[in-house]
Order: structure tokens, then sequence, then C-alpha cells
């Protein structure tokens, strides 16, 4: 009698479930490098003319406007003693050039984008001072400007690969998901898992892309602060000329939080 109710063999399911966590690994991936290129993004256009959020997105900001001279020529003293020696209040640097202002009117020029720009402090003052005025720079500042021109053009170059990788990988990290788990029971109507084809194919080489692309942007990210973190040292070590050095909330953010979001892609690429 058992026999006639005896449960018939099942069969395996389509993995309804599995289906649904493949689409949120897949989606979660483009969403870190979504987030990690937008901040980079940011970090890119940085500083490259007077916009809303552009203007504010700096690596470092000169504060000029009550600079110390040795000499003034005959002109007269008007609002700060930057313009009477025909400096601006302020500078400040991004990835492609440097922008410039006063404190009651903002930002009036932004140099023309160049790539593998390295910021030239020394150049720029000098270039912008009247005839007849002089200022004492910081007698190290040269140390920092040799270290400047060969970080900036890695940090420049870092910055733009990396922004083209995470552009990349939001598009093509979702295919680096198996759309089954090699470790649910083999479905007889469905061709194997091959684990080691997919692995060597896909799943490795994704995971090295990820891999460079974090290891650009943190090595960016840390070549700028410690680039301009020395620029900031300089100057605020020489309290004789009054030049205030600061370095850019928003930029610092910016570049440290695309960096936290694609090695947590990275790491969630390992781990699969």
């Amino acid at each position: 009698m058992s026999s006639l109710f005896r449960r018939a063999p099942q069969r395996p399911r389509s993995g309804h479930g599995t289906s649904s966590r493949v689409l949120v690994k897949r989606l979660l991936r483009s969403f870190l490098y979504l987030v990690a290129w937008i901040f980079l993004l940011l970090v890119v256009i940085g500083n490259v003319s007077n916009r809303p959020v552009v203007r504010q997105t700096y690596f470092l900001k000169m504060d000029l406007s009550n600079i110390v001279p040795l000499s003034v020529g005959s002109d007269v003293l008007v609002n700060s003693i930057a313009r009477s020696i025909g400096l601006h209040d302020f500078y400040q640097v991004g990835l492609w050039g440097f922008c410039e202002g006063y404190d009651d009117t903002g930002i009036t020029h932004c140099s023309k984008p160049e790539s593998l720009y390295a910021f030239n402090p020394v150049q720029i003052i000098l270039n912008e001072l009247l005839s007849g005025a002089t200022i004492a720079l910081p007698a190290n500042v040269t140390d920092a400007l040799k270290i400047a021109k060969t970080a900036s053009y890695w940090m420049f170059g870092l910055f733009l690969t990396a922004v083209v990788l995470s552009f990349v990988l939001i598009f093509l990290s979702p295919f680096a998901v198996s759309s089954r788990s090699p470790r649910k029971p083999r479905d007889t109507s469905r061709p194997p898992h091959r684990r080691g084809t997919f692995i060597l194919f896909r799943s490795l080489p994704f995971t090295i892309i990820s891999f460079m692309n974090a290891l650009m942007t943190i090595a960016a990210s840390v070549v700028a602060t410690v680039m301009f973190s020395i620029f900031k040292n300089v100057f605020d070590g020489t309290s004789e000329i009054n030049i205030v050095a600061t370095l850019g909330p928003r930029m610092m953010a910016f570049m440290w939080i695309a960096s936290a979001f694609n090695l947590f892609a990275f790491v969630l690429e390992f781990a699969h």
C-alpha cells in the first residue's frame, strides 16, 4: 500500500532565489563602480571653470590677500596687499590648471586646461608681480616643485585611467557573476557549470582589472594628498610672508570616496 503513495522524485527547480541573488550581485557591482566613477569625474573636472561645485573642487588653495612683500613699488594699496603688487587674493589648483580671483568678487580667471599640468606657484606669482614689487618666497619651495613635476604626471595619468576603467566596469562587471551557482545540485536539463573555464576566462580577468582600477585610484589619491600637503607645509612653515595654504576638502573627500568604492568593488570581486 505504501508503494502506491511513494513520493515521486523531485524535478530540479529553476532556482528563482538564485536568479534574484545573481541579479543583486550584478547590480551591486555596477552601482559601486557608478558611484566611484561619479566622484572620479568630479575630481577630473574640478577647478576647470567658474561653475557651481566645479569651482569649489580644488586640491590646494593659496590665500595671498595678506602677503607681506619686500617692496611694493609706487602703487597705492587697494583692498588687499596682494592687489597692490599685481597679485590676486587667492589661487586654487585642479588637475588641469589653476583658477585665480579676489575675495570680494570670487574667481575671475581660470587657466586653459593643460594635460599633464604641474602646479608651479613661483612662476604664477612672478608672472603677475608688478614692476618694482618683490616678495620672498620660501627657500624650500624649489624642492617641492621638483617633486610636484614628476608626481603631477603620475597623478594625472592615474586619475584619467581610473575614471575610464571605472566607467567601463559599470557595464562589464556584471558579466563576472555566473548565472548559476556551482554548488547547487546539477540540473541535467542544462549544460554543466564549467567552473574552471568560468574562472579562467571571465572571473579572473575581471578580478585583475578591478584590482588595477582600485590600485590606480588609491595611488592617485595618495600622490595628490602627499604632494599638496607638502606644498601646504612649505607655505604654512614660512609665516613671515603670510601665505595661507589649505587643502580642498571637497576634492580630498571626492577622491577618497572613489578610492573606497573601487576598493570595495575589488574585494567583492575577489571574494566571489
